[in-house]
């Protein structure tokens, strides 16, 4: 006797030959997703044709782009791969577009998802790939499965695939931690492990930002504090709800939304000086009836100060002293002209009628302000699509940025594209250098600003589109109109409010900077950089401006041997180093010394170059050489010989001692 179909293959085949499925047969997500496909102009027969794959400068860039959220996830990654090894699947990493930036796992199931394309520099949003639980956990975000003939591919069905998105302490969605593997070898458990794996990230990403911050932990049981199973909470100073793990939302209720919008009494039903009374012990929570319990622990970190007593009238609203903290206030790090373009921005933050212009030198970080606005505003949940229209070929812009009909042009994919443009509908569409866009293209970008809808090449009917716009540009347009290479109407268009970047050299803040560079680069050691190198640092004219430093502070921490915590002149690029000893002024690093902090037997921090530039003005380096010789024989005699102990006290790696030393 035949055996009766299953409703997920009467779904399939209702859907294929109705284009509809009859209620109760699927799950009403899983409908969602399949609808958006088709939407997308995907066909679930056959091989999809144009799906994007990055190259290995443009994977290496998103890995850089990513590298907190890459090198916090791949540690969980290898331990998720332990538990499930030997069963024929593999641990990915995606970010909020669905790019996969990291694998790990079974060689032989790896060749087989090649195959399909599931492998690092591959796009595995709903767009591209159909159903997939990357990215329907993407659009959904929330923990997803899809099994077998649940992939809206057909393609893809001999995959199993359970993911769960990881979000950023702000509420801003990172990206994906995925286990697939052969339908063959479901388990239901995958999902909770996945789940697991992803609250871990989050837990890691969150210690990282708020160690030094007014925290706190909370978890069903006592005994679960201080755990990776607990949740974590990041209050400002004043009692505002500045960070928060997945599992802390859950547990209270709350949505990632209520990120910088919620305060503690909220929360918690506590004020911050009721919390800051509990102590560091373990304590209930008090709990309206018929919920179930939690237990709390409060951490009040080293940030925290209590807030003046109001002697004077209270700050206004547009004071940014205590406003909670978001991935704009993240950016002010105490330049003053930079935070005035920074106050400028927030005005009209959530005006999306008013496009915002974006100039500066290249490196300056138009790319990292515009995702910072983005993260703050109330579409931060929403798609953030960054195009740069000069790397794009002019040939191909067009069909990027405007989508393009099923066989619209040769070479053409036969499912179509919807374009970076509807692609950003409900978010924000980021137009980077958009002085290089070909006139042409200025005008249809134009058309597409004043009647706020898109028509894809190849014709049919014009799609409403609903996105803030950003555009940046290191060329100034309004001389681009002059010489006749920028539409002056568009340039009009775009010119809502212009935010200038100023460039690196002309900024107060660089210690500041580097500083939150050497957290970002290494948030589980304590680094600084030594006084007269930092001195040095602010003399160059940074020609690469805040990208060219990030990359050079990425080059020292990891020239910087274990155990030392001073970032001297000899960890940094060789273009630096020159350019330190090039540049003329009190305490100049120089070709005989390369820089190194010597700390003092009581734990003081000295400068030995500075200290041998004041005391012998003129000298020759090598009378600096034996200076920097003798001390590091005196503390080596002060701890008994011990090169190790020596080496800590002076701030230096072993080798550089025994290199000084002689």
């Amino acid at each position: 006797m035949p055996t009766a179909p299953t409703p997920l293959r009467t779904a399939r085949r209702q859907w294929l030959e109705q284009g509809q499925v009859d209620t109760g047969l699927i799950p009403d997500a899983l409908r969602a997703s399949w609808a958006r496909c088709r939407e997308f102009g995907l066909e679930p027969l056959g091989r999809p044709q144009g799906a994007p794959h990055a190259s290995a400068a443009q994977l290496a860039r998103a890995l850089d782009h990513r590298h907190s959220l890459v090198a916090h996830a791949k540690p969980v990654m290898a331990f998720l791969n332990e538990q499930v090894q030997g069963s024929d699947s593999l641990v990915l990493l995606a970010d909020a577009q669905g790019l996969l930036l990291h694998s790990t796992g079974d060689a032989h199931f790896a060749d087989r998802a090649a195959r399909v394309a599931l492998r690092p520099g591959a796009l595995w949003s709903e767009q591209w790939r159909g159903t997939n639980a990357i990215g329907t956990a993407l659009a959904e975000a929330q923990p997803t499965v899809v099994h077998g003939g649940e992939h809206y591919l057909e393609r893809n069905g001999f995959l199993t695939c359970a993911a769960a998105p990881i979000a950023d302490p702000g509420g801003q969605l990172l990206g994906v931690l995925d286990i697939s593997g052969d339908r063959r070898g479901y388990h239901r458990h995958t999902l909770a492990l996945v789940r697991s794996g992803a609250r871990m990230v989050e837990h890691q990403l969150f210690t990282a930002r708020f160690q030094a911050g007014l925290v706190v932990r909370l978890h069903a049981q006592a005994e679960g504090l201080g755990t990776v199973t607990e949740g974590l909470l990041a209050l400002s100073e004043d009692g505002w709800l500045v960070g928060a793990t997945t599992a802390a939302l859950e547990l209270l209720g709350l949505a990632r939304r209520d990120i910088g919008a919620a305060t503690a009494e909220r929360a918690l039903g506590l004020t911050l000086p009721q919390l800051l009374a509990q102590g560091g012990a373990p304590r209930p929570l008090p709990r309206p009836a018929g919920l179930p319990p939690l237990w709390l622990r409060v951490e009040p970190g080293h940030t925290l100060r209590p807030r003046p007593r109001a002697t004077a009238p209270a700050a206004p609203a547009t004071d940014t002293a205590w406003r909670p903290l978001d991935a704009l206030a993240a950016l002010d790090t105490g330049d003053a002209a930079f935070r005035a373009t920074l106050q400028r921005a927030r005005r009209v933050l959530d005006k999306p009628a008013i496009p915002l212009l974006l100039h500066g030198e290249t490196g300056t970080g138009k790319d990292v302000l515009a995702r910072a606005l983005h993260a703050s505003s109330t579409r931060r949940s929403q798609p953030f699509v960054a195009v740069n229209c000069a790397a794009l070929p002019e040939t191909l812009i067009e069909a990027e940025l405007f989508g393009y009909r099923p066989g619209a042009f040769t070479g053409a994919s036969r499912q179509g594209a919807p374009g970076r443009i509807r692609e950003a509908h409900g978010g924000t569409l980021f137009l980077d250098e958009i002085g290089d866009m070909p006139l042409a293209m200025q005008a249809r970008l134009l058309r597409v600003l004043e009647a706020r809808e898109v028509t894809p090449l190849g014709g049919g009917a014009a799609v409403a589109v609903d996105f803030r716009l950003i555009c940046a540009s290191h060329r100034r347009l309004a001389d681009e109109v002059a010489a006749g290479r920028f539409r002056e109407d568009l340039f009009y268009r775009l010119n809502g409010l212009t935010l200038t970047l100023p460039p690196l050299r002309e900024r107060s803040d660089l210690p500041a900077l580097v500083t939150k560079l050497l957290q970002a680069e290494a948030p589980e050691r304590a680094l600084r950089v030594d006084d007269a190198v930092m001195a040095a640092l602010q003399r160059l004219r940074w020609p690469g401006n805040v990208r060219q430093l990030a990359n050079a502070v990425r080059t020292a921490v990891a020239l910087l041997d274990e155990g030392v915590d001073v970032v001297t002149a000899e960890e940094w690029p060789e273009e630096v180093r020159a350019a330190m000893e090039a540049v003329p002024g009190e305490g100049v690093v120089t070709a005989g010394d390369r820089g190194h902090a010597v700390r003092a037997a009581d734990g003081s921090s000295r400068r030995v170059a500075s200290a041998a530039v004041a005391a012998v003005d003129g000298d020759a380096p090598e009378d600096l050489r034996a200076l920097t010789a003798a001390r590091i024989r005196e503390v080596l005699a002060a701890t008994g010989g011990n090169v190790s102990e020596a080496a800590r006290r002076l701030g230096i790696s072993r080798n550089t001692l025994y290199r000084r030393a002689g």
